[in-house]
């Protein structure tokens, strides 16, 4: 088994990494070492993340420490509703539209959303888009009636670089509209680039820069959002391909790469833990310069704990082992999967300043309209159940 390239240079960085015990770890490395496993060590990683620890018992003891998620900072993103809010309220008895949305996600417990756009139903109270002043200023209206605080958005960035006057006039709106709505963070739910060449990657670092630089005179932090992608490896050096560009990587991620060429007072990150999660399963192997194949596994919680004040906010994502699809994962809803969020919390810390978003893209069923809202009570029981572990 290659080492494990991490900053501790120890096997206790990738028992972390995978999020496994102790136990489960030497048993592992055992079975690698007789030759048992066959894949890679990440490929078995979601097989062997099953022993959790999810703390969901309450303030009763039972060996567990603090709250790791604290109330107020519990949220959801809204597309993971995003049916109910498109609901049409003439036709169901069910939640419809942002008002009676946000009235359910209070019920449930939730404090804190994330706007996903400000699209809904045309029946609903206040018509189909609210993407304006005096639509902002409704909704925070029906935020403020049922003690919610809007955390973020997945919505407008300028594509034209240079910026195209209208694109800066369009993305000062979404910055007003941000404001009116409380929010300290406006996003996206894109990579920067999709491209694996630093120099495209210096390119929207530049665009980032100054994206950020307007938000920054407005009151509001510009964030990225990321899928698996985004944390493979860099193409950054070898021979060249044919239109000239590099096919061999150093090792050094994407989105790692551009933490270090942005700004830290102009941009942030919101991890994606689910993707980062698969992105620690899909991208364990790069191919150096010298031509040699050379593992080197993600840890995602050691990448925030590095940049900590960098990413304010998580989509909180669950996943359960996939050997189908790819990805390691298939989503489910927060708290009925493997991935080790109380790790995950413990290790970055900080819990007064992340806003982990409970997000789940399959809530929305075709068969059961109530199966979203339904779905995000139990994430919410799930991410109010989780405590530290005491030692």
């Amino acid at each position: 088994m290659t080492a494990f390239n991490d900053e501790s240079g120890s096997g206790d960085a990738l028992r972390r990494a995978l999020g496994v015990n102790r136990r489960r770890f030497l048993s592992t490395c055992t079975a690698v070492a007789a030759g048992a496993v066959a894949a890679p060590v990440l490929g078995a990683a979601p097989a062997l993340a099953q022993d959790r620890g999810r703390g969901h018992d309450h303030d009763h003891g039972h060996g567990r420490g603090h709250v790791l998620v604290p109330p107020g900072k519990r949220g959801i993103i809204l597309y993971t509703v995003r049916d109910a809010t498109a609901r049409d309220p003439l036709a169901s008895d069910l939640p419809s539209g942002f008002r009676e949305v946000f009235k359910q996600l209070a019920r449930h417990g939730y404090r804190q959303v994330e706007f996903a756009g400000y699209n809904q139903h045309a029946n609903a109270p206040g018509g189909a888009s609210l993407e304006s002043v005096a639509g902002a200023k409704l909704l925070r209206s029906w935020l403020d009636d049922y003690g919610l605080r809007a955390q973020g958005n997945h919505g407008f960035i300028p594509s034209s670089w240079p910026l195209t006057s209208a694109d800066v006039d369009t993305f000062k709106k979404h910055l007003e509209i941000a404001n009116i709505l409380g929010m300290d963070h406006m996003g996206t739910g894109g990579d920067p680039t999709g491209s694996s060449y630093p120099a495209d990657w210096d390119v929207a670092a530049d665009k980032w820069n100054a994206l950020g630089r307007i938000a920054r005179r407005e009151g509001i932090k510009l964030y990225t959002h990321n899928h698996d992608s985004a944390y493979g490896f860099l193409l950054d050096g070898g021979p060249l391909d044919a239109q000239g560009r590099p096919t061999r990587s150093s090792g050094i991620r994407k989105l790692e790469y551009f933490l270090k060429v942005t700004d830290p007072k102009l941009v942030w990150l919101e991890m994606d833990i689910f993707w980062a999660h698969v992105a620690q399963y899909k991208f364990h192997t790069y191919t150096a310069h010298d031509g040699s194949t050379r593992e080197k596994v993600f840890d995602p919680a050691g990448l925030v704990a590095r940049h900590n004040k960098r990413y304010p906010l998580f989509h909180a994502k669950d996943g359960v082992v996939s050997t189908t699809n790819g990805m390691g994962y298939d989503m489910v809803p927060f708290g009925t999967g493997v991935i080790d969020y109380t790790t995950f919390f413990s290790r970055v810390g900080e819990r007064n300043y992340h806003n982990p978003m409970v997000e789940d893209d399959n809530s929305p069923s075709a068969t059961d309209p109530a199966q979203s809202l339904r779905e995000a009570k139990i994430s919410y029981d799930n991410l109010a159940a989780l405590r530290s572990k005491r030692h």
